[in-house]
């Protein structure tokens, strides 16, 4: 197997919460290695507009927690590059607080995006990579899915995260067979939208920054090389994996 394995010429990805941190940085490097990508969000910014805007890109607004979303998602990237090799399950979100004060509304919210989302759109995207032979589905999961994080309280999210590391498996035991890898992508702290109100508060920072042994946060360019791996050839006998990448924090 040469370097080559890496590369994702021919193939199309589709990528849910591209517009930023993560998911846009995993784009940009699919589409470096040679893939078509189909972003999706609730909306662009500007960074994924100047992306989009670029040969084999494209963008489709949605909200992955509507139930209609997730089969437009997949059926807008077939009849805009004419088929589907590679899922990103991307799209997520965060919220915390006290487990007894965690209402149904705030509940609903983390798992309608954080699993049921994802569960649907990987069940839409199914059908056609089985009807071409294969694909791969990376899950972005979390270190919070093996962890009680400190010092902030997320017992939602953790454990949607740890829902999406057994989903993951599953699926990867059902669809071993049939040409489908099925793989997960289990973030530490990295520099996004999503940490950066930890990251701006001195003394969470420091607990997080002294809870990783590599002293120091990740990038979401440091996770797309981890996604471009499991999406590409290179990872072809990997499958039912979760790979963390997390500076070491959970070796403790």
């Amino acid at each position: 197997m040469s370097l080559d394995a890496f590369r994702l010429d021919g193939k199309t990805a589709l990528i849910t919460g591209g517009n930023r941190g993560i998911g846009l940085a995993i784009a940009r490097l699919f589409g470096e290695a040679g893939a078509q990508c189909m972003l999706s969000a609730r909306s662009e910014t500007p960074q994924s507009r100047e992306l989009t805007n670029r040969d084999g890109y494209a963008f489709t607004e949605g909200d992955v927690t509507d139930p209609a979303v997730p089969e437009r998602l997949v059926q807008a990237t077939l009849d805009r590059f004419g088929r589907l090799d590679i899922l990103v399950n991307n799209a997520g979100v965060a919220d915390g607080g006290d487990f007894h004060d965690f209402d149904d509304k705030r509940l609903a919210r983390i798992m309608d995006t954080n699993l049921i989302a994802p569960f649907r759109v990987a069940r839409a995207a199914i059908p056609p990579m089985l009807a071409q032979g294969g694909g791969a589905i990376v899950n972005i999961g979390s270190i919070s899915g093996y962890v009680a994080n400190k010092p902030q309280l997320q017992v939602a999210y953790n454990s949607s995260k740890a829902a999406i590391h057994q989903m993951t498996t599953v699926m990867a035991f059902e669809y071993a067979g049939r040409g489908i890898r099925v793989n997960a992508l289990a973030p530490g702290y990295i520099r996004t939208r999503m940490a950066e109100g930890g990251m701006a508060d001195d003394a969470m920072s420091k607990v997080w920054r002294d809870s990783t042994p590599m002293g120091r946060f990740g990038e979401p360019e440091e996770m797309a090389t981890c996604a471009l791996f499991l999406a590409s050839d290179a990872a072809s006998f990997v499958t039912g994996a979760t790979l963390v990448a997390d500076g070491g924090y959970i070796t403790h």
